[in-house]
Parts: structure tokens; sequence; C-alpha cells
């Protein structure tokens, strides 16, 4: 049974998980109180960070544009535009084995494709989650449903993968930024 965490919990992957390097990160979400006209895209990204929780790189951003990590380590699954049916939204697989010996943190954010000019925000989105499950046998293992009360933000940082003393952990983050994914992007260092 998947470990369910609430904001700020941090737990053990690996250590708790022997001998686990690929697994899958799944996030999905459910749009409401909107009567615009216009679709919610909500777009996942994974920056990879180095000790200063900055990427070292352009390539150490992840994202509908750049699926792949050059190192083979993280790659995005793919763009869902709708958001529509049950389960995962988007997923990003990662191998552990293969993440660069300088990145210490993978931080999973979500955004609202031009939240701006279609007058979205994160207060609009409910049932929002981030699970990790094994890709070798596609078991639960961590999960993180987003129960904050966001208002105006436009981008939130949902959870991050991060080293401590050669194991693996989860941080469950869910904080939110105004700004998309520029505010995303300067806070880890990235101009987009």
């Amino acid at each position: 049974m998947a470990i369910s965490l609430k904001k700020g919990q941090k737990v053990d992957l690996t250590k708790t998980n022997p001998g686990l390097s690929k697994i899958l990160i799944g996030l999905g979400w459910d749009t409401n109180r909107y009567d615009g006209g216009s679709d919610f895209d909500l777009d996942s990204s994974v920056f990879l960070l180095g000790a200063d929780s900055k990427v070292t790189g352009n390539g150490d951003f992840i994202f509908f544009n750049n699926l792949k990590h050059s190192s083979g380590s993280v790659e995005h699954l793919g763009d869902n535009l709708t958001g529509a049916g049950e389960g995962d939204d988007e997923e990003i697989k990662i191998d552990l084995s293969k993440v660069p010996a300088d990145i210490e943190k993978i931080a999973f954010t979500v955004t609202i494709y031009e939240a701006e000019e279609r007058k979205q925000n994160f207060g609009q989105v409910e049932n929002a989650f981030i699970r990790v499950f094994d890709e070798q046998n596609n078991k639960e293992l961590i999960r993180y449903d987003l129960d904050e009360d966001f208002s105006i933000e436009t981008a939130v940082i949902v959870g991050e993968l991060y080293r401590n003393k050669g194991e693996w952990k989860f941080n469950a983050i869910g904080s939110g930024f105004e700004g998309g994914l520029a505010a995303l992007g300067n806070h880890f260092g990235i101009s987009i």
C-alpha cells in the first residue's frame, strides 16, 4: 500500500525499497468552477537541480518541448492537452541509476498554459495529485494529494526527489507561484 503524504512530509524512497531504480511519476488533476469558454491545459515540467537548488544548464529543464534529459535519467512521456479522464494526466519516467552525480534534486511542477490570457488559476483546479510508482511491478509507493486552496497561483511545485546520504527521498512540497512557468524558471535559475 502506498504511503500517503501531507504537505511538507518527507519519506524514504530507495532505503525502504532496496534495488529500486526505475520509477514513474504520475501527475493528475481535474478542473472546476470555470465558465470562461477556454479549455484548461495544465503542463508538468521537471527541473534537475544541483546542490544550490538551481539547474546547471538549459538541458536540466524537461517539459513538452524537451522530453528527455541527455543522461537518459528523466523522460517526460508527453503533454496531455485536456486533463480529461481518470488517473494520471501526465507521466515522467525516472531512472535513478542514471541521474548525474551533480544532480541533488529533481523537482516536479505543474503550470497552467496561457493562464493569464485565459484568466485561469489553480483555484479552479481540484483533485490534484502526484504519485510515485515502481515501473517494474506498477506498485504505487508514494502518493501526495494536494488539498491546498490556491486562489491566484498559476504554477505549483508539487514535490521533489532528493538525495540524502546516498539514498533517494521524496518531499511533498505543494508550493504555489504567481507568474506561471517564467516564475518557476526564475526560481530554479533558468530564463524561460
